[in-house]
């Protein structure tokens, strides 16, 4: 009886533990995403602190990640110019490392209740309307996640990269 006990708390620890570590979304600046382990540690946040929209969060092995709870993405450079260690530079810039799709079950156009909130803040113009329903993300989309906030009822999904 104690076996089986110890056998099932050794897996339910295991189940907790972080060993499937969710991936971060990283600043759209960096070539080489081991630095943000080895140099991150070095700095003092100036890429978040510089960061206008203030979506540039600082993890607990203080490498940067970015929340889109209250804003998106610019793609300003301001992070990477004040990057010291050489984690983000301008010349790696690329889209953010997501890909962002509009879940047809919870969004409320898709259920036949007219909502452009997700199409309003895109500068891009990446989100389409079949009719007056039913938006589709487009390949305009730069991933800066604007939208992502403004869904009343969180149908915006992202998919880390």
């Amino acid at each position: 009886m104690n076996n089986r006990r110890e056998l099932f708390s050794s897996l339910v620890s295991s189940l907790n533990t972080k060993n499937n570590q969710e991936k971060l979304i990283r600043p759209p600046y960096f070539g080489d995403e081991s630095l943000f382990h080895n140099e991150c540690s070095k700095c003092d946040a100036k890429c978040a602190t510089v960061c206008e929209e203030e979506i540039i969060k600082i993890e607990d092995d203080r490498t940067p990640y970015l929340d889109f709870s209250l804003s998106g993405c610019t793609y300003c450079d301001e992070c990477a110019k004040a990057c010291e260690f050489g984690v983000l530079h301008v010349e790696d810039k690329k889209l953010i490392n997501i890909h962002v799709t509009i879940n047809k079950s919870t969004c409320l156009s898709w259920n036949h209740t007219m909502c452009f909130s997700c199409k309003d803040p895109c500068l891009d113009d990446a989100i389409d309307f079949k009719a007056m329903f039913m938006p589709e993300i487009n390949d305009k989309c730069t991933s800066c996640g604007f939208c992502i906030n403004k869904c009343p009822t969180n149908a915006i999904d992202i998919k880390v990269l």
